[in-house]
């Protein structure tokens, strides 16, 4: 006979602790398979919409739109892919050849008098001559060392190869996943139990979690190039940076990485501004850049988002260094959509609700949206390709079927 053993709350608390650092290790074993699924289902959120148009408006069968949409996908990535390829030769055409001593103390030079501007230097941090300074002639050694730059040139190599797999994987999947997504929706909501409304409750959260991580993924697309769009032609006309629209689109990519990402993005323009123009130059460009960030996460962010995210500044932030811990870099990018999801399902589960309260911005407790859960819903087409309309309107015409086969089968 089994006898039940009564657990203290500190072995509860270790065990899940040991659970939580399990799940850690994990995921930070199974990222090359997780990242591309997490992708993949996030560019399928996004890509569904437009499918379904296809399908319902211009009469394409379900196969040829979800082709017709990955082959868009491709075609928009080798754009994206093609233009920061391109930015690369005219960097590198424009930066100074520091393999060369005189280049070396040029650059030591323009940075000690702009530094000189606001801070007045001796001879003990930053000499005049730069032969006397340790820490231009340790620079110099890294520079001019062959080993660092061939293992620059590696890593370049291995990063390239590395995104070029991972993006034909994910190629696949979004195709696959697109073709079979009703149907695989459906058969992961009868997972959770055979029972209509639980089935129900499942779908309805799925479609939340797809409706809460497209808005986000769209808004923050149509945001992210409008700010590089305007933020290109500030830098060009008003500040005559040469690599303008270099640091344009690596506002458009970092900007998809909250509140650290536009800090990283307004580093380069600044750099450049403060060795090639002047430093008060810099400090204008600073000060049009912080204004740029303000409207755009107090004013724009909220507009046009509304109440679609609604995770405070301490869940984003915590969020990204967990998510960066974990996976690194690809973390920093997928930290807000998969919270996004978390969140939406802990707001769809009652027992987790005060968790989606802890992550929310609200002041109040967090309301369930209004639900369909008491609606009969069939399968994952229902949920996804219909608006809640006519989601209504085919619950009360399943329940008229279900009554009339009811009546039929009574004595």
């Amino acid at each position: 006979m089994i006898k039940s053993f009564d657990i203290s709350i500190a072995t509860r608390w270790g065990l899940n602790f040991l659970a939580l650092l399990a799940g850690i290790v994990a995921l930070r074993l199974a990222q090359s398979i997780l990242i591309p699924i997490i992708i993949a289902i996030l560019l399928t959120a996004l890509l569904w919409p437009a499918v379904r148009w296809m399908n319902r408006t211009l009469r394409f069968t379900w196969v040829f739109a979800c082709g017709v949409a990955v082959a868009g996908l491709v075609v928009l990535n080798v754009f994206v892919t093609l233009g920061c390829f391109m930015t690369v030769p005219k960097l590198m055409q424009d930066l100074p050849d520091l393999r060369l001593e005189k280049e070396q103390v040029n650059a030591y030079q323009v940075i000690r008098e702009r530094i000189s501007t606001f801070v007045p230097l001796d001879s003990v941090y930053m000499p005049e001559d730069a032969e006397k300074s340790n820490v231009f002639r340790y620079i110099r050694q890294t520079l001019q060392e062959g080993p660092l730059l061939a293992e620059i040139f590696y890593w370049i190599g291995y990063y390239s190869n590395m995104w070029l797999y991972q993006w034909v994987l994910v190629i696949f999947l979004v195709l696959f996943m697109l073709v079979e997504g009703p149907m695989l929706g459906s058969r992961l909501a009868e997972i959770f139990g055979p029972a209509t409304d639980t089935k129900a409750k499942a779908l309805d959260t799925f479609a939340d979690m797809a409706a809460h991580v497209r808005t986000y993924l769209v808004w923050r697309t149509i945001i992210n190039f409008g700010l590089a769009l305007i933020v290109g032609l500030i830098y060009q006309r008003f500040f005559h940076l040469k690599q303008a629209w270099t640091w344009a689109l690596f506002t458009a990519i970092l900007f998809y990485i909250p509140y650290l990402g536009p800090l990283a993005a307004g580093i380069f323009p600044v750099v450049e501004a403060f060795l090639t123009i002047s430093p008060v130059s810099s400090l204008e460009l600073i000060i049009v850049y912080a204004i740029i960030m303000t409207i755009e996460g107090y004013f724009l962010i909220p507009v046009v988002m509304g109440h679609s995210l609604e995770l405070n500044m301490t869940t984003v932030m915590l969020a990204c260094l967990f998510w960066e811990l974990v996976w690194g870099l690809p973390g920093l990018f997928l930290a807000m959509p998969i919270m996004s999801a978390i969140k939406s399902v802990c707001t769809s589960v009652p027992d987790w609700r005060p968790l989606a309260n802890l992550m929310s911005t609200r002041r109040g407790a967090v309301a369930l949206r209004p639900s369909l859960s008491e609606f009969t819903v069939p399968d994952l087409e229902m949920t996804q390709v219909m608006s809640i309309e006519e989601m209504k309107k085919a619950a009360r015409r399943t329940r008229a079927e279900s009554g009339e086969r009811k009546a039929e089968s009574r004595p």
